[in-house]
């Protein structure tokens, strides 16, 4: 798989705690007519850490099913034969390739070596190309530049996403990682400055609800139209925190829900926003719509 353009880390559509597979279709049909590279399914803003492993295969099989788009799957857990075995079932039911976040509940034993014993073993027993996902925000663990750079050389670990914000960090990776290798951007907030230090892409949660403006950064970066893009760039700020460092996956459904797709609520323990919350919600989206292309 060729990673590059702007992949969509879909949420996971719930009703009464189960997931929703009638909207998930319906949802799915208006990313497939979008100029989006390809979906996230499992990822962090799919909930995953609050599906089980039966539901995880089950999802991704639904998501290949209906949709032409390429399909990565997140299928990082705590112990590496989890992974491994998460990663082959998926592999199984069609996903394109794995996207593996680091193990973190040890974090303090999650040194550079275990890290790379870790994802060396997955990549190895993968039959699916891996992606590195690296989101310290969540973990508390970082995948240092280096030790990227170093996984990068094996044969079957092609890309990372990268959610740690650290420009200088994806730099270097860029640099040092070898032809082929794609660097993510993990976030919208800075999707251009990813792209100027050799990112390939990424995979934005604002991407969801944005598609259109997210692939047009992309492209009008890569036709050499950088005032146009960072103008763009600048108008998806505010939508992009709402959804994400703000109010996380609630506010990203909930924009759904406003912008004509089905969001609904997350999974418990997590809660929907608040009536207060929606309302300032409805203003940011209402200020970006008003403020035109």
């Amino acid at each position: 798989m060729r990673l590059e353009g702007i992949y969509a880390p879909i949420p996971t559509p719930f009703v009464g705690g189960e997931i929703a597979y009638g909207p998930l279709a319906e949802n799915l049909a208006k990313w497939s007519a979008t100029p989006l590279s390809g979906l996230v399914v499992m990822g962090s803003n799919g909930e995953s850490v609050l599906l089980d492993e039966r539901e995880k295969v089950e999802l991704t099989a639904f998501v290949r099913r209906h949709t032409d788009k390429k399909v990565v799957a997140g299928t990082g857990c705590e112990s590496t034969r989890a992974t491994v075995r998460l990663t082959k079932a998926v592999a199984d039911v069609g996903a394109g390739a794995a996207l593996v976040i680091t193990p973190h509940y040890y974090k303090s034993g999650m040194k550079d070596e275990a890290l790379k014993r870790f994802y060396t073993e997955v990549a190895d027993h993968s039959p699916i190309p891996v992606i590195l996902y690296n989101m310290p925000r969540n973990t508390g663990v970082n995948l240092a530049a280096v030790l990227v750079a170093e996984l990068a050389r094996h044969p079957n670990i092609v890309g990372v996403k990268d959610s740690s914000g650290d420009i200088v960090q994806m730099a270097e990776v860029a640099a040092a990682a070898p032809d082929g290798f794609a660097v993510f951007a993990g976030s919208g907030s800075y999707l251009l400055p990813a792209l100027a230090v050799g990112a390939r892409g990424g995979t934005c949660a604002v991407a969801n609800i944005l598609p259109e403006e997210c692939t047009r950064i992309f492209r009008l970066f890569y036709e050499g139209r950088l005032e146009e893009a960072r103008r763009l760039q600048h108008r998806i700020l505010a939508v992009n925190r709402a959804v994400t460092a703000r109010w996380g996956v609630a506010g990203l459904k909930a924009a759904m829900d406003i912008l004509g797709w089905f969001g609904g609520e997350p999974r418990p323990p997590l809660s929907p926003l608040g009536t207060p919350e929606r309302e300032e919600l409805q203003r940011i989206l209402d200020d970006f719509r008003s403020t035109g292309a």
